[in-house]
């Protein structure tokens, strides 16, 4: 029998899901059914603006209103105002035409 856990003659046991890539402990995303954001405001007219907010967003929130403690939206502002991919632009190649638009080749104009 030819199997990749055959080794002189014993049988080896295969290998647990985490060790073939298999994510066992993954865990739920924030602003899901199953793990709604947890938020807490002073007010009734605040309570709707942040529900408009979650709705627009299509996300999920349990929204409580506790008028003696501070507002607390931590984890919808985080969802919200997730950091943007920077990208830059390519440098110019040697042999290309120069970006300023002089005509000449990038290494005989700005890149000298």
């Amino acid at each position: 029998m030819s199997d990749k856990f055959f080794f002189k003659g014993r049988q080896t046991p295969k290998p647990a899901y985490g060790e073939s890539g298999y994510n066992t402990k993954r865990t739920a995303k924030p602003g899901t059914e199953a793990l709604p954001l947890k938020l807490s405001v002073q007010t009734e007219a605040r309570k709707t603006e942040v529900a408009a907010m979650v709705a627009e967003k299509q996300l999920f929130a349990n929204i409580t209103i506790e008028a003696d403690k501070p507002e607390n939206i931590i984890e919808l502002s985080g969802l919200l105002n997730k950091p943007k991919t920077v990208k830059s632009e390519a440098k110019p190649n040697r042999n290309d035409a120069c970006p300023c638009g002089s005509g000449k080749k990038y290494k005989k104009c700005c890149g000298a």
